[in-house]
């Protein structure tokens, strides 16, 4: 058997998800305030507030243009999903926080990461998925160094109580794909890396295997067979060296991040979408280190 390639593992998610706009057209109009209006608004200030900032060639001022373009595009995408549905408009509260600076810039980060999180369970699919991207973006964010994080750990991934739904069985097979290839990856670019790099390498395996087997105890209850892994897979780039180790566990994060949005974009499962979540913030704090370790843009 050929090796499947990283992108094998999602195809089918990437293509169900082209359906996920449609549907969420079919949403009747509702007189209710948008809930994504605040998050888009917040955005927007925090994206201004960082630019403003990013004057300079100082290490803080690279780090408020990252900042002032993730949030730019977070508001875009916002803004976009709320004026599809073009429900009332009501007055929106920003925050503003008390710091000023860099620490300013962190308090906004926080605030509009826990905004998105609390939104996620409650809306309809495609909307959650984009919820939880920002969040994810956010978290991510939080990352790039302490005078912007390092934010909260989103916790381990644990298997649902109760059996998910059927109709959640496709998507959860996807990131189980997604988490076997993350796990053979993860051993693999060890050989590359120095012992300077052992404990995120630890770190990363051990959090992936958990999250491997808590598809396999899922799908199991579910009663559905779980996908095995694959004997190997098809790296983005060839492992010669260190940096290119980093980058391909940094594909690999973000191939796991794209296959458990696409459970939260497919389920209503209010467990299960806490689950998706919570691997999805993972996987993008995890995701941006290893980006900046391999020198490329968080």
């Amino acid at each position: 058997m050929s090796p499947r390639t990283r992108r094998d593992v999602l195809r089918m998610s990437a293509l169900a998800a082209l359906a996920v706009p449609l549907a969420a057209c079919q949403t009747g109009y509702s007189d209710e305030p948008d809930p994504l209006a605040p998050l888009a608004e917040q955005a927007r200030a925090d994206a201004a507030a960082a630019q403003a900032l990013a004057s300079g060639s100082g290490g803080q001022a690279e780090l408020a243009r990252q900042v002032a373009s993730a949030r730019t595009a977070h508001a875009q995408a916002l803004q976009t999903e709320v004026d599809r549905l073009n429900r009332p408009k009501s007055a929106v509260q920003v925050l503003v926080p008390a710091e000023t600076g860099m620490a300013g810039l962190k308090q906004r980060l926080a605030v509009a990461r826990e905004q998105a999180e609390k939104v996620v369970a409650g809306l309809p699919r495609y909307r959650a998925g984009l919820a939880a991207a920002v969040a994810a973006g956010c978290a991510g964010l939080q990352q790039l160094g302490d005078v912007l994080g390092p934010g909260t750990d989103p916790g381990q991934v644990t298997p649902t109580a109760s059996p998910v739904p059927a109709e959640a069985v496709a998507p959860l097979q996807q990131a189980l794909d997604a988490e076997h290839a993350a796990v053979w990856i993860y051993s693999l670019v060890s050989a590359f890396l120095s012992a300077n790099y052992e404990a995120g390498l630890n770190d990363g395996a051990a959090e992936h295997r958990r999250r491997r087997d808590a598809c396999v105890r899922m799908l199991t209850a579910a009663g559905a067979t779980p996908d095995g892994a694959e004997p190997a897979y098809l790296t983005p780039k060839p492992v010669t060296d260190a940096a290119s180790a980093k980058s391909v566990v940094a594909a690999a994060e973000a191939d796991a991040a794209m296959a458990w949005r696409g459970v939260l974009e497919r389920t209503d499962d209010t467990a299960l979408r806490t689950v998706a979540l919570n691997a999805l913030l993972g996987s993008s704090r995890r995701g941006t280190r290893w980006r900046e370790a391999a020198g490329e843009s968080p």
